[in-house]
């Protein structure tokens, strides 16, 4: 019974699961993050910060206009008289912004003078004649600041008067919101301009891994010498060391294995060939009467060894063209020679199978006197190349079919083409590029072979530069639609 994503918390995770993680954006997230969480908190900070700037000069004025009142204040034969004159009521009245409060209560609580619904004193409160008190209240649904004080009063100075006076926050909050204008609006401007020189200082602090990625992808995939670690930053230089580690591990791999490859092939010729003989020998050595079946025998054996040595050659082959990679020796070579001197030695190949083996070169005026057009390259290697494709083809060829070899140069540009055409079953187009691999071979085909031979061409293609390209030799007529290879090359060196 399949389980679906939505069975658990890991099948979410797995949804949403990202197959890579940026470090960029992992080290920029872990910057901003706070930036941007620390900044509301640093407004809520500055608003109540601005809030205690601002109510300390309107407290001053406050207290200030509270002493003021207390002068008025005078106990009569007992009795507390609030005596206002008229300056002091305009000076109540000065403000347009704020409204002002007052009460004056006796020693009993009784209201002398004022508004009548002051909030009283908090109770924890002692009365201390002469000290200055402020609180917040709300009067009549207002928020007001109230500045409040004792008096003592009478010939004992024994008689205790409160006096209270009120004043709305209008003045006050608008002094702190043009405080948080003032610190919010450059905060809006540097914001954005710390987030911009935070990822240009990461953009820049970030730039010499990806300098060492493009070093590295630059290089060539046989080149497995050392990353040059004198430039990388310290936090990266043991990652550079474990990747030279794993290069030269890789490096005396390779090496062993090649070595292996072509130790084993060359030591594996000799008893082959010698196999070969003895069952040749044994052959023309059979006395009469000695059966069929030994006589059989014998030839599966001769043939076997030829088959054999066919795959150690192959081999052969290409260890010499993976192990000749690394420092390839190139010189001028003239490819139409060297395709014609390869023809030649396959032409009792292709009498054995009545094939029709023909070389073709266009310009086809060129003359043996001509002077060539030399790509550069290894002689050896290119012969290997034009042999594995023309054997190739010989050998998926039919009897009485055609094969041929043909060299295209441009006379302008100096490119070369090889072609190699045959008549035969071709190979389906979603296959051809298995048939690069080593050991790889088409299904339905009972030709003898390793394997090996397209692998080598491929590998001497890259080496040089070139680009390999199979495709239908007719296709208008697809029940006999043959194979034809062709392998450009770049522009020749010389004429």
């Amino acid at each position: 019974m399949k389980k679906s994503l939505a069975d658990g918390p890991r099948g979410w995770h797995r949804l949403f699961q990202r197959e890579q993680h940026s470090l960029f954006g992992e080290i920029l997230d872990w910057m901003l993050t706070p930036l941007l969480l620390l900044w509301p908190l640093s407004l809520g900070l500055t608003w109540f910060v601005a809030q205690g700037i601002a109510d300390r000069p309107y407290d001053r004025a406050l207290e200030f206009n509270l002493q003021a009142l207390t002068q008025f204040v005078t106990v009569e034969e007992e009795r507390t008289v609030f005596a206002l004159t008229p300056q002091a009521r305009d000076l109540l009245r000065a403000d347009d912004t704020d409204l002002v409060f007052y009460q004056v209560l006796d020693r009993d609580g009784r209201l002398v003078s004022g508004d009548p619904e002051f909030p009283a004193p908090p109770e924890a409160d002692t009365p201390r004649p002469g000290n200055i008190h402020l609180r917040d209240g709300v009067i009549r649904d207002e928020a007001v600041r109230i500045a409040y004080t004792w008096l003592a009063r009478g010939p004992a100075r024994d008689h205790l008067v409160l006096m209270q006076v009120a004043e709305t926050r209008g003045k006050r909050s608008k002094l702190a919101t043009e405080i948080i204008k003032g610190v919010m609006v450059p905060q809006f401007i540097i914001l954005p301009l710390a987030v911009l020189l935070v990822w240009l200082a990461l953009v820049h602090g970030i730039r010499p891994l990806s300098e060492l990625e493009r070093r590295i992808r630059a290089r060539r995939p046989d080149d497995l010498s050392p990353i040059d670690d004198e430039h990388v930053p310290q936090e990266v230089a043991p990652l550079v060391s474990s990747i030279n580690d794993l290069l030269q591990r890789l490096k005396v791999t390779l090496s062993n294995q090649k070595r292996f490859l072509a130790d084993a092939a060359h030591q594996l010729k000799t008893p082959l060939a010698g196999l070969r003989m003895q069952a040749e020998m044994a052959q023309k050595q059979l006395p009469p009467g000695a059966g069929e079946e030994v006589e059989r025998s014998l030839r599966q054996i001769a043939t076997s060894s030829v088959r054999a040595t066919h795959m150690v050659n192959q081999l052969l082959a290409l260890a010499r063209a993976e192990a000749t990679g690394r420092a390839l020796p190139r010189e001028p070579v003239d490819l139409v020679a060297v395709a014609r001197e390869v023809v030649e030695e396959l032409v009792p190949l292709a009498l054995d199978k009545a094939i029709d083996l023909g070389f073709e070169t266009q310009p086809a005026d060129r003359t043996p006197t001509s002077p060539p057009i030399r790509l550069l390259g290894n002689p050896t290697l290119l012969a290997e190349l034009v042999r594995n494709l023309a054997d190739n083809a010989l050998r998926y060829t039919p009897r009485g079919g055609v094969v041929t070899v043909r060299v295209l140069t441009d006379p302008f540009s100096g490119v070369q083409v090889l072609q190699v055409e045959d008549s035969g079953p071709g190979i389906p187009a979603e296959e051809r590029e298995r048939v690069l691999a080593p050991f790889y071979r088409a299904l339905g085909t009972n030709v003898d072979g390793s394997g090996l031979g397209l692998a080598i061409v491929q590998e001497i293609v890259q080496q040089h530069g070139a680009a390999l390209e199979m495709e239908d030799a007719d296709p208008q007529r697809p029940q006999v639609r043959g194979l034809r290879v062709s392998v450009r090359f770049q522009a020749a060196v010389g004429r």
